[in-house]
């Protein structure tokens, strides 16, 4: 009875929407920014050249080589732009929809450059921005994958441990043999059928070490 009482399951964890509600009302505060800066009908940069050459100025004396110019300059704004873009995106889609920011994010930088060239009679489109804007996007979302990596594997981790404590608990509430105070979970995994410990295995497996 005690042993029931024990592993009695509860009632199953509701699912958290914090990191999609977050990452959506992101994407559209994000999505505004970029709206009003790329359909400005004259260019950011209209009447800040000298600002602009003194910063350069400023960065060739710091050690950045002096082929760094205002092209280098505006193609690496323009993967920044994007970055947050990807890495948001990342956040949103499931892992069956990996694909879909790969499409996605070209997508939203031809559409922004098509704009540009057809309505916006100061501005024109540009395929090095289309490249760079997809660039910072791919590099946002490459961010998401490697943290995807790193908290699954933690997670792995966490679960591993809290079956591994849940099988030695169990095992001593049926007064049967306790894996080794320095066997992992990935051990006591192996010796448990059915989450219970098989005393014949584990007592073989203790020999052999």
């Amino acid at each position: 009875m005690e042993s029931a009482l024990l592993f009695a399951p509860g009632p199953a964890p509701r699912r958290s929407y914090a990191r999609v509600g977050s990452a959506a009302a992101l994407l559209l505060l994000y999505g505004a920014i970029v709206a009003a800066v790329t359909m400005s009908p004259t260019p950011l940069d209209r009447g800040y050249q000298s600002a602009i050459a003194r910063f350069l100025a400023v960065v060739h004396r710091h050690g950045v080589p002096e082929w760094f110019g205002y092209r280098q300059l505006e193609f690496s704004a323009n993967i920044l732009m994007f970055l947050p873009l990807g890495f948001l995106i990342g956040l949103l889609v499931s892992k069956r929809l990996a694909w879909l920011p790969l499409l996605v994010i070209p997508a939203l930088s031809i559409t922004i450059e098509i704009l540009q060239g057809l309505f916006l009679s100061q501005r024109f489109a540009s395929v090095l921005d289309v490249v760079a804007n997809t660039v910072g996007g791919y590099l946002g979302l490459a961010i998401v994958v490697v943290l995807r990596v790193f908290v699954e594997g933690r997670d792995r981790k966490i679960i591993a441990v809290a079956l591994w404590e849940r099988d030695v608990a169990f095992a001593r509430a049926q007064g049967r043999a306790v894996a080794p105070a320095h066997a992992g979970p990935a051990d006591a995994s192996s010796q448990t059928t059915a989450g219970r410990f098989d005393p014949a295995q584990t007592k073989t497996k203790t020999e052999f070490r």
